[in-house]
Formats: C-alpha cells, sequence, structure tokens
C-alpha cells in the first residue's frame, strides 16, 4: 500500500473508531435509562461527550512564505487522486488569505470568502462565521474541473486601493519590509491589497468528510496582521508543517517567524511541528551523483534542525511539484526521488495515532467519571437492602415487643436525620452564595467591563506607553479574576470535605472526598496570549506606525475575544465541577432518607404482621441479587468502551488489496 492510500486508510480507521466510540458510549447510556439510572445531569454528560465525539476535527496547518510550494504540496498530499490540482499554485502569491479546506455536510460544496474590508470592523473572523451576509459565496460545480479552479483561484485575488485606505485595514506602513513589500505598486498613492481576509472551501474529500481540516496560510508576514492565525488558528492546529525552500534553507525571515509564532513552549508543543525542505529538485544536478545529491539535501536537512531546535527526524526534504506530477502520471521512480512518500509515512504513523490516543483517553476518563458516579448510588443501595436484611433477619423468632422497639430505634434515627436535614439546607444556602461569589470573578459580565476599559484607553492613547499600559492592566486584572476564582474555589472544596466528613461521621453516609478545581489550565492559556501580545507588540508599532491604530485595535479585539472563549469554558468548567461537588451528597441524603423510610417501612409492616417476616426478606434478598447485577453490567458495559478505546486500528480492506 502506497504512503498516500495508508494515510487515507488511518484516517478512514480513526474515523470508524471514532464512531465505534460514540456507538458504546451510546449503548452505556441507553443500558442507564433502562435501568433507571439516568438522571438528567448523566443525560447531560453524555450528551456533550457523543456532541464532542462528533465535531471532532483533525486540523493541520501549512505555513510558508511565499512561492515555497505550500499549496502544491496540499495538493500532491491530499488531492493528487483528482489528477489535477485542486489548489491554484503557480509563481508568485498563490494564497493571498488564510484559507481552511473542510466539509461541512449542511452545506453545499462552495467556497466562501469574508471581505478584506471587514477589517474595519471590530469584530473577529470566528465571530463573522456567525453570520452568512458578511461572507461572498461561490457554488463549486464538482464536474467541471475548469469551473472549480476557476472558483478556487479566487483566494488569489488582489486589488488596488489608495494607499490611506490600506493604512486603515493594518496593511501597509512606510517600512520597506512592510507586509505588502512583495505586491505590485501602482500609481503614486495606490497600492494592491488582497481582496479577501478569510476563506473557507467546502469540499466533499474523503479525508475531509472524515474530519480533517487543512489551513493553508497566504505567508509569513500575514500571521502578523491577522491576528486570529496568531492566537488561535495556528496554536490550536494539531499539527504544523513550516515549508521552507531546500536551496536557501532558513532564511532570517523564517526563523523569526518559527520563533515568535511556531516553535510553541513545550516539547509536545514541538512535537506537532514538522519542517519541510521543499524544492530538493532544485539540487539535482545531472552532473553529480546520486549519493551526491543525497548528502547535500541530508546537510541542509542536519542544519535546518539545528536552526531551529528540533530532531533532524522532524525535518523533512521533498519535492511537492515532481510528486504531483508523478502521482498523476503514475511515474514510481520519479515519486520516490520526490520523497514525498516518506513525508506521507510519518503524518499516517504519528499524527492519526495521537490524535486517537488524545480523544481516546478524555473519553475514556469521561466514561469512567460517570459510571464512578452512577456506582456511588448503587453502592448506597446495596448498603441500604444489606442493612435492612440484617436486621430484619435478627428479628426471626423475636416477639412484637423487639420488633416493636427495633421500629421505634430506626424511627429516632430517621427524625435525627430529618432534623439533620436542617444543617444540609444550611449548606445548600451558603454554597449557593459562594457558588455565586465564584461566578462573579469569571463572569462574562466583569470581562465585559474590563475590556470595555481597555478599549477606551487603547482609543485614547496616541502613545506607544498609553496602549501598553492599557494592555498590561487588561491583562493584570484577568489574573486578578482566576487568583480570585481559586482562592473561592478552594473555600467551597474545603466547606464541602468537612461537610462530607461530618455526614459520614454522623449518619454512617460513604466518605468522599471531592475533585479540587484547578485554574491552571485558564491562566496558562492568559499566559500564552499575554506572550503573544509581548512579542508582538514592538513589532506590530514598528511595522504599521501609521496603521497602529487599526492594527492594535484589530490585535486587541481578537486577545478579547480568545480571552472570552477563556472564560466560556472556565465557567462550563466551574458549573460540572460544581456539580461533582454536590452530586454526590445530594446523592447519599436522597438515597439514605430513602432507606430510612423502606427499613421503618418493612417494620412497621412486620409489627403489624409476623407472617409478613420471610416475604419481606425474600423481596430484599431479590432486591440485593437485582442490583449486584446491575453493578456486573455497568462494571460489563464500561469495560466494552474501555475496549473500544485500546482496540487496534481496523484499516479498511481495501487498503490492503
Amino acid at each position: 500500500m502506497t504512503p498516500s492510500r495508508d494515510l487515507a486508510a488511518r484516517f478512514e480507521a480513526y474515523s470508524d473508531w471514532r464512531r465505534r466510540l460514540s456507538a458504546g458510549v451510546l449503548k452505556l447510556h441507553e443500558w442507564l435509562q433502562e435501568q433507571d439510572l439516568a438522571d438528567a445531569q448523566v443525560d447531560l454528560r453524555v450528551q456533550q461527550l457523543l456532541e464532542r465525539l462528533h465535531q471532532d476535527k483533525l486540523v493541520v496547518a501549512f505555513v510558508a512564505e511565499f512561492s515555497r510550494g505550500k499549496s502544491e504540496l496540499i495538493n500532491a498530499i491530499f488531492f493528487a487522486d483528482f489528477g489535477q490540482r485542486l489548489l491554484p499554485s503557480s509563481a508568485g502569491r498563490t494564497t493571498m488569505c488564510p484559507t481552511e479546506l473542510l466539509y461541512d455536510a449542511a452545506r453545499p460544496p462552495s467556497i466562501r470568502l469574508l471581505p478584506i474590508e471587514t477589517r474595519q470592523k471590530d469584530a473577529t473572523v470566528a465571530e463573522f462565521r456567525n453570520y452568512a451576509d458578511e461572507w461572498v459565496t461561490f457554488s463549486l460545480d464538482l464536474s467541471s474541473a475548469e469551473k472549480m479552479s476557476e472558483a478556487l483561484s479566487r483566494v488569489s485575488q488582489v486589488k488596488r486601493v489608495p494607499v490611506a485606505l490600506a493604512r486603515r485595514y493594518g496593511l501597509y506602513g512606510d517600512d520597506e519590509n512592510d507586509i505588502l513589500a512583495a505586491l505590485e505598486h501602482g500609481d503614486e498613492g495606490s497600492v494592491d491589497i488582497p481582496c479577501w481576509r478569510h476563506a473557507v472551501i467546502n469540499f466533499p474529500h474523503p479525508l475531509l468528510q472524515q474530519g480533517l481540516v487543512i489551513l493553508d496560510t497566504p505567508g509569513l508576514n500575514a500571521i502578523g496582521t491577522e491576528p486570529e492565525l496568531t492566537l488561535n488558528l495556528l496554536p490550536n492546529a494539531h499539527a504544523l508543517l513550516f515549508i521552507l525552500a531546500a536551496d536557501a534553507g532558513v532564511t532570517k525571515t523564517d526563523l523569526e517567524v518559527w520563533n515568535q509564532h511556531l516553535a510553541g513552549d513545550n516539547s509536545a508543543t514541538k512535537a506537532g511541528r514538522i519542517v519541510i525542505l521543499n524544492k530538493i529538485d532544485g539540487l539535482w544536478d545531472d552532473l553529480k551523483t546520486e549519493g551526491e545529491i543525497d548528502r547535500e539535501i541530508d546537510r541542509q536537512v542536519k542544519s535546518t534542525a539545528h536552526m531551529l531546535g528540533v530532531p533532524p527526524s522532524q525535518v523533512y526534504a521533498t519535492s511537492a511539484q515532481k510528486a504531483l506530477l508523478a502521482k498523476v502520471n503514475g511515474d514510481d521512480a520519479l515519486l520516490a526521488r520526490s520523497r514525498l512518500p516518506v513525508l506521507e509515512s510519518s503524518l499516517s504513523q504519528s499524527l492519526i495515532p495521537a490524535k486517537r490516543d488524545i480523544v481516546g483517553a478524555a473519553s475514556q476518563a469521561e466514561v469512567r467519571s460517570l459510571a464512578a458516579s452512577v456506582r456511588v448510588i448503587l453502592d448506597a443501595r446495596v448498603a441500604g437492602v444489606t442493612e435492612q436484611l440484617h436486621e430484619l433477619t435478627a428479628l426471626r423468632g423475636k416477639n412484637q415487643d423487639v420488633v416493636g422497639v427495633m421500629m421505634e430505634r430506626v424511627k429516632n434515627e430517621k427524625d435525627l436525620f430529618e432534623r439533620g436535614l436542617a444543617r444540609y439546607t444550611a449548606l445548600r444556602n451558603v454554597f449557593t452564595q459562594q457558588t455565586t461569589d465564584l461566578f462573579d470573578h469569571i463572569g462574562l459580565e466583569a470581562l465585559r467591563a474590563n475590556a470595555g476599559r481597555t478599549r477606551r484607553h487603547i482609543e485614547d492613547s496616541p502613545f506607544t506607553r498609553g496602549v501598553r499600559n492599557a494592555m498590561n492592566e487588561f491583562f493584570r486584572d484577568i489574573h486578578g479574576d482566576f487568583v480570585a476564582a481559586a482562592r473561592q474555589a478552594t473555600e467551597i472544596h474545603d466547606m464541602m470535605r468537612a461537610m462530607y466528613a461530618r455526614f459520614a461521621k454522623d449518619h454512617g453516609l460513604e466518605v468522599f472526598t471531592p475533585p479540587p478545581f484547578s485554574v491552571l489550565k485558564y491562566q496558562k492559556e492568559v499566559e500564552r496570549l499575554e506572550r503573544a501580545y509581548n512579542t508582538h507588540f514592538n513589532t506590530l508599532w514598528n511595522m504599521v506606525s501609521k496603521a497602529k491604530f487599526a492594527l492594535m485595535k484589530r490585535f486587541f479585539e481578537t486577545i478579547a475575544s480568545r480571552v472570552r472563549h477563556v472564560y466560556v469554558v472556565a465557567n462550563r468548567d466551574a458549573e460540572a465541577w460544581l456539580k461533582a461537588v454536590m452530586s454526590p451528597l445530594e446523592t447519599q441524603v436522597r438515597e439514605h432518607h430513602l432507606q430510612l423510610r423502606r427499613r421503618l417501612d418493612s417494620i412497621r409492616r412486620i409489627h403489624r404482621a409476623s407472617d409478613e417476616l420471610e416475604e419481606r426478606i425474600g423481596e430484599l434478598e431479590q432486591q440485593a441479587e437485582g442490583i449486584r447485577h446491575q453493578i456486573g453490567g455497568l462494571a460489563h458495559r464500561v469495560a466494552g468502551v474501555d475496549a473500544i478505546v485500546t482496540a487496534p486500528d481496523l484499516l479498511p480492506r481495501a487498503a490492503n488489496e
């Protein structure tokens, strides 16, 4: 099987595994419903897990300077089976705006383009996605290669505008190394700029249908001028392919962008960075032997790895153009010489399995947590039935006076517990107040007020120092919010831990240690955004000095949008944590109260008619057996999900032929 087909086969296998995992979770949920063990909280958690599995995507981003062959590499790896170039690829600039290739079954095949004019509005690309009227849409005629090519070529469209307008868009400054330095200048006072800010190509390619998303960037300079790339799209990509020219190696600009935007902060992030030395056909020399050419290419690989600080195993030399030509013409010798199969093998054997491990571990943890919450209920029921059986078995051969004493003792236990519920009610009131305080710290209202203040300060600050102070205060307030939230969460955790211990001691409930709530991951994300701001601030200020307000404001709006996402996730996670902290106590209190009522009812019935004793003991034994059967059934279904998570890849039969 060729590496190209292996990549497609492994992706298909991954998609099939994800479907089987969803089916396993759904079967577990259906069983819980049949056994009357699913409540609203269980239903919500299962729904969220299934939604995450359904929407799971694998994002691969291609980043390079212009004319490095990004689009040709995408064509060669993913779309050679079409026998033509899907994306436009020629000398000069072909991709003028960030372009996403994906498939959404809810939309017809099309290319959606966000006009460059939207850069004047205080909104991010992510926000514009929700408003169809802001986009220009062209349908894709899948039956006509010519019409497909014509529609997709729009990503490279430019138009001439006055320099003043380009500055307002944040696309032009006075520096010769400016963003548009490589574009054509028109008459004095005008310049060419991209027509579009962002493009989304909805195309029913088999890999895209299975959840692959390809991000094609328009060149390194655009990373600095479209903050959404810097702060959202590139950091969230599962793999990032950085394309260089084999003859030039790592240029100064390449190195700056790698260090500032792409290298990553930890080894896990760097592992997802793959460096491509493209256009090795430029090093092919008929006056040299194959061995000499290979040694020269290998020297370039080692030099590139050293300069970028990555292992040589993460640097791949290839010729995308020759690889595409070889695939279209069925030239196996040329394909092997292009070295593309080596890169494809790496993508298929490392990228997809790593993605599967992440999704599998997260899904497995959620299922086990869900099962643990259900098991608490079942254990409480078993304990209650066992206690009743012990009491009733002890009554065999006893007279009515003994039964009466037993009934009085259980009644006193029930009365004592119900009086203890007043403490539980008071706890709920304090818990509600502390919950309100927690959300006051990380609520969206506080963030909106903070962002509003910062926005006004930036608009009122004509100097670098004023903008920097405003941004520093913005981040300082955010850090303060999460520090306060962490302190509040600790208070809630300590209070609930003490209450669980008190109820366990006073009423014999199961000892439970509530999980803590950590704000570390939200703080880390905010710190990443702050580092991105500090890294880009001086560069942006110097690069587009006369367009600084338009660009700095857009940069702030993107940061504010990403911070808002952090707050939304923090709120969602805090809500889930609060339920996880309180739900076991609620469940234990409810189950204990129910068991006390059942015990009292059983003894009352036996007190009235002693011949009911054996009948009631039989009923309880059946109940105990039924609950033990449920515990076994739960373990069996969780093991079924575990088996799906750890199952080996099942490649499609066609892939092995």
